[in-house]
């Protein structure tokens, strides 16, 4: 982490950038959050270690706003997500200085089984310890740091960054597990099944948007359900036509831009596994048109913006 706070000092002493966009530390070791830095000195705060799972790029089409260029670190996962809004031209390559900083996989709070936590040793970069020392109110308890790690960390994309202008620190491989392993199993279920699964999950959305205000393909100045023009409900989950919609709705749109970064289950306060609704999608899109990942780079044409003579029907299949 120190490596990457001096460089961060030093661009910004020199003007070369005008702020720092990394992560703030919180009063717990887990409560880590997206902060621009404008200062040296405030760079005290900044940390870099096991939670810091947010992924920055979406906040640089605010950045991209503002006079001058700004640093911001991403992860292998996050540059995937940079070089899509790249594609969108929703943000400014020239009024960004990209530090791609390695990744050893991102920890939840909420896989930490333990009561009465208060304090979280061994998630601190470089230096990951293959177990967490975690201090509680009733002792001290141990857990390995893969149990402890975000689900989209078990079956990473890649520990390449797709778009920099710097690297710091190493990557370590944290894939152990099928990507599309759950949507097979949802995919495997009755019809009844199917629908029983996702109105258990769905019927615990409070409508607090998280979802979509950290989702990075979830770009749009004006969003349909924030529009008065649509006679839909808001926020409020009043029906349960409202409760589903919003977020099949929300899948469609990120359809084929979804870069699969995870961000919408992770901040969701309920825990619904939001991801699945794109990762079906990703695996169609992957069965009908050939594997594709959102973000990859910047020219390989999207299958569902690209027209071609033999692409697949998905009523009626390929040809």
């Amino acid at each position: 982490m120190q490596e990457l706070m001096e460089r961060a000092k030093e661009l910004l002493a020199s003007g070369e950038v005008a702020r720092v966009l990394g992560w703030k530390k919180g009063e717990n070791d887990w409560d880590v959050e997206p902060r621009f830095f404008e200062s040296v000195d405030s760079l005290q705060d900044f940390v870099y270690d096991g939670f810091c799972g947010a992924n920055l790029s979406k906040y640089m089409i605010e950045a991209g706003k503002k006079e001058g260029k700004t640093l911001v670190f991403l992860k292998p996962c996050d540059s995937y997500s940079y070089n899509q809004l790249l594609r969108e031209h929703r943000v400014d390559r020239e009024k960004a200085y990209i530090i791609g900083v390695g990744c050893k996989g991102k920890l939840s709070i909420s896989k930490i089984p333990f009561d009465g936590i208060v304090s979280v040793q061994g998630a601190s970069y470089p230096d990951v310890s293959e177990n967490l020392t975690v201090q509680t109110l009733y002792g001290t308890q141990t857990v390995a740091y893969k149990d402890a790690m975000l689900e989209r960390c078990h079956v990473c994309k890649g520990k390449e960054h797709v778009v920099y202008d710097e690297l710091l620190g190493e990557s370590t491989d944290t894939v152990d597990a099928d990507r599309f392993a759950e949507v097979q199993r949802i995919e495997a279920m009755s019809p009844e099944e199917k629908f029983a699964f996702f109105q258990k999950e769905l019927s615990k959305c409070i409508r607090c948007n998280a979802c979509r205000n950290v989702c990075p393909a979830c770009s749009c100045r004006k969003c349909v359900f924030d529009s008065t023009a649509f006679n839909s409900d808001q926020k409020a989950n009043t029906t349960s036509f409202e409760e589903k919609m919003f977020h099949i709705i929300r899948a469609f749109h990120v359809a084929g831009r979804c870069t699969d970064c995870g961000e919408c289950s992770r901040v969701c306060p309920q825990g619904i596994p939001l991801h699945l609704f794109n990762r079906k999608f990703i695996k169609d899109i992957n069965n009908l048109y050939g594997a594709y990942q959102a973000g990859s780079d910047l020219e390989t044409k999207a299958p569902l913006t690209n027209f071609t003579l033999d692409d697949a029907e998905p009523g009626v299949g390929r040809g």
